[in-house]
């Protein structure tokens, strides 16, 4: 049996900065790649579980072919939980897009479930995320 790799903090921070960013700049193909062909996502916009990237991946593209793109999106408040072969990511993020009928800001959490994918190459393991979940940041009391 092989030992896993805890991934150390900076390695999640900057798998997960990846992440951001490719949505930031509304880059499908960077922000695709950085997720596992069976990567499932919850996101409190859409009625029901997307149960792999190609599914949120078409999603994406009728956004795009409507209009859709992103403005901005800031990452804050975040932690890093470590456990052997991978790590949860949890935000917050202000995000703001173009829908193509307005522009519409939100305020989200957000985690992301992160695998260490053995290196073919003798480098550190490659984070790959394996889920995502956003939910709405509830009105200050």
């Amino acid at each position: 049996m092989t030992e896993q790799t805890q991934p150390t903090r900076e390695a999640v921070l900057a798998a997960a900065s990846e992440i951001v960013q490719a949505f930031a700049d509304t880059d499908g193909e960077r922000y695709f790649a950085t997720f596992a062909p069976e990567a499932t996502f919850v996101f409190h916009t859409e009625h029901e579980r997307l149960a792999d990237r190609a599914t949120y991946e078409r999603l994406w593209a009728s956004w795009v072919d409507g209009g859709w793109h992103v403005v901005s999106c800031t990452s804050s408040d975040q932690l890093v939980q470590s456990f052997p072969g991978g790590a949860v990511f949890s935000h917050s993020v202000d995000t703001t897009v173009e829908t193509g009928q307005g522009t519409e800001s939100y305020r989200e959490r957000e985690t992301i479930v992160f695998r260490a994918d053995p290196a073919t190459d003798g480098t550190a393991p490659r984070l790959v995320a394996v889920h995502e979940h956003l939910s709405p940041m509830p009105d200050a009391a």
